[in-house]
């Protein structure tokens, strides 16, 4: 295996700090750090940027984005157990690596972006959908970040690069094709982590759409909350719950009703959540 840098291999650091990766944090760490760096290198050059990791654990994404040629790490870890371990890839990288300690769902991220700035991380797989809703569900666009490359199981990573009539199609996919270009950049298999999950997972890079038609979020998931919680019935069925008058909604969506969610565009959700927020401001929902 290729060095990255002067350190020391990941599992002789691990041994040195005592360090064993934790379920209750949703740890799997990844000692190969050729791995780590082709996730470094997914979402292209890293000269001049500033990249936000969220759980670097014992620092093998960390080294690699370092190594890349990162301007910049800034990386949010919220098992104190790591911090020694990241003090010294900090030690050897001055001033490149900034180490937060903190709970990265109580971090705000846009105030720590520092230029251009990007997201990659081998996220825990018990946060990492709700960080990812978190960064597109915002009213402010374009975001403050370039790209997002992360870590997923694969069933998730399925569900976020999804279009119509996929299995795995649903309110993920809407809101991320609505927001992003997002694509599988590659699996990776459970023997790639310590300890193995019970699943393959995979990196997914997203870039955000230079334009987001004006649809207030919090309808949209109104939408798709309702359509894809009764997936396998009609959209004059399914749309009830969203409280307006449902001839309208599908009149201004250009539905015949009879449609199923896993089979609209996302621009038709589009249409449906702005309609929404035209009946509720009118009142017409009541």
């Amino acid at each position: 295996m290729a060095r990255i840098d002067d350190l020391p291999p990941l599992r002789e650091v691990i041994a040195a700090h005592g360090l064993s990766a934790k379920k209750s944090l949703g740890q799997n760490f990844l000692f190969d750090l050729n791995l780590t760096a082709r996730i470094a290198r997914v979402g292209g050059p890293l000269d001049g940027k500033t990249v936000i990791e969220v759980g670097p654990g014992p620092g093998g994404l960390t080294r690699a984005l370092l190594a890349e040629g990162a301007r910049k790490v800034i990386a949010i870890e919220r098992d104190e157990r790591a911090l020694p371990a990241l003090a010294e890839i900090a030690a050897a990288y001055p001033g490149r690596l900034e180490v937060i300690s903190g709970d990265a769902m109580e971090t705000d991220m846009a105030a720590l972006a520092d230029g251009p700035t990007r997201i990659v991380a081998n996220l825990p797989y018990n946060i990492g959908t709700e960080l990812l809703t978190g960064w597109l569900a915002t009213e402010a666009w374009p975001p403050f970040w370039e790209s997002l490359t992360l870590m997923f199981q694969r069933e998730v990573a399925e569900r976020i690069v999804a279009t119509p009539s996929d299995d795995a199609y649903g309110r993920l996919g809407v809101l991320c094709g609505w927001r992003t270009e997002a694509r599988i950049a590659f699996s990776v298999p459970p023997s790639a982590f310590t300890p193995a999950p019970k699943v393959t997972s995979a990196v997914v890079h997203l870039v955000p759409r230079p334009e987001a038609r004006d649809v207030p979020v919090k309808r949209l998931e109104a939408v798709t909350r309702a359509a894809f919680g009764q997936r396998r019935k009609m959209v004059r069925q399914s749309l009830k719950s969203t409280g307006a008058p449902v001839p309208a909604l599908l009149d201004a969506a250009g539905l015949k009703g009879d449609e199923r969610p896993e089979d609209l565009p996302v621009a038709t959700f589009l249409a449906l959540a702005k309609a929404l927020d035209g009946l509720v401001g009118s009142g017409q929902n009541q």
